[in-house]
């Protein structure tokens, strides 16, 4: 984020309600001293480089939201704000209403995808048809939420374009993978109030999902003062279209929070290969009830596994196994980039030859009749004994970071 900020730019459609300092919960960083100069909040929507902050009590003149940037100190410390997190703001300008977030207080949990901080529950949220439910894209949707370790609710849009009996068919299919799916139609309104109610609970509930499956017309439907744009469904690939750009809460009940999100349509898989089974419900009771023979089992049908092969997602479960062992040979056997060393399967930062220590017995060596004990030369011979091209120092215009090739 820049160090200076634009004239504010506000996204948000007419009429957007905005958080009451009772939605916001009781504050976690202590109020300052300077009210006019400082203030506590929450970040509701990152907007390019800017954030913009409800603030937890009303400022001078009715304030309250304020567009923020972040204060240098945090980028150099590598400290990202999230939608979501609740932060300390400094510099207030109550006329222009701006601010910089000056500190961000510890977090509950943490969404890498999408990026959210302090969520309660993740909804995904899928469409019955247009597009067609794919039920790996679901069992790869409900794994990534299951990896957080919060509530985990599965809502079913566009229940009016189907017939009773093929919902019928997937509420069985749903409830023997261990969920009970919410059937909604944003058009006729059918079970909206239901889930209202659901989500109007204190806490952040965070909406994913692909693109098209409807997410922005559920919301709408929730919210009706909200009026977010909305996309078609492409009609040649049947692929939703990115409506929604960025993360934003809203609220809904006494101190419920509701965040929209971009759609994607392939989310990341858990990188652990051992811990991917325990992300399917049908089967944590089996592993509760007695461990596998081995500890490192990938229940693939082996003896002694007590998982087994008679449940309904099985294939599914061995398919993106499949993927993940794959991902995980791949990320072993490449290369290390130039600068880069590999560890333990992770990499690590080579230490430029400039910083090492030249040891006490090249030292000697270099006080002998062998060499002129000059500190180039015994860099170079340090670079030499390391597989680094002396060149790599970065002094003259061909300096590399890449190893030398052996000899």
């Amino acid at each position: 984020m820049g160090a200076e900020a634009p004239d504010p730019v506000d996204g948000s459609p007419p009429g957007t309600p905005w958080l009451s300092s009772a939605q916001l919960g009781p504050a976690t960083i202590p109020n300052p001293s300077l009210a006019n100069a400082s203030a506590s909040g929450l970040v509701v929507a990152l907007e390019a480089n800017f954030c913009r902050v409800a603030l937890e009590s009303v400022g001078p003149g009715g304030v309250d939201q304020l567009l923020c940037v972040r204060r240098t100190r945090l980028g150099k410390t590598g400290q990202q704000i999230c939608v979501g997190d609740r932060v300390q703001v400094d510099g207030v300008d109550w006329t222009a209403r701006r601010g910089a977030v000056a500190a961000v207080a510890p977090r509950s949990s943490l969404l890498a995808r999408p990026a959210v901080a302090n969520c309660n529950r993740v909804v995904v949220v899928m469409a019955l048809v247009q597009p067609d439910l794919d039920p790996i894209q679901l069992t790869r949707f409900l794994l990534t939420a299951e990896a957080t370790g919060v509530q985990v609710d599965l809502v079913l849009t566009k229940a009016d374009l189907l017939a009773p009996q093929p919902l019928q068919d997937w509420r069985q299919r749903l409830a023997a993978w261990g969920y009970e799916p919410w059937l909604v139609s944003a058009q006729t309104g059918a079970g909206i109030e239901p889930l209202r109610q659901h989500l109007a609970v204190p806490g952040i509930a965070v909406l994913c999902g692909p693109s098209g499956v409807g997410k922005s017309s559920l919301l709408n439907a929730l919210v009706p003062d909200l009026a977010l744009r909305v996309g078609a469904v492409s009609g040649r690939l049947q692929r939703g279209r990115h409506t929604t750009r960025h993360v934003e809460l809203f609220p809904i009940g006494a101190g419920g929070l509701l965040a929209d999100t971009p759609g994607f349509n392939r989310p990341d898989l858990p990188a652990d290969p051992v811990a991917l089974v325990a992300l399917f419900p049908e089967v944590r009771g089996r592993l509760g009830a007695g461990g596998c023979r081995f500890t490192n089992c990938l229940h693939q049908g082996d003896p002694g596994c007590a998982v087994g092969s008679d449940w309904p997602r099985y294939p599914h479960y061995l398919q993106c196994l499949e993927q993940v062992l794959a991902q995980e040979a791949a990320a072993k056997s490449r290369p290390a980039e130039p600068g880069l060393k590999q560890r333990g399967g992770r990499s690590e930062p080579r230490l430029d030859p400039r910083l090492r220590q030249i040891s006490r017995k090249r030292q000697r060596q270099g006080d002998g009749p062998q060499g002129d004990g000059s500190t180039a030369d015994l860099v170079a011979e340090e670079g030499e004994d390391r597989d680094w091209d002396p060149g790599a120092l970065g002094s003259g215009p061909g300096g590399s970071m890449n190893p030398a090739p052996k000899p």
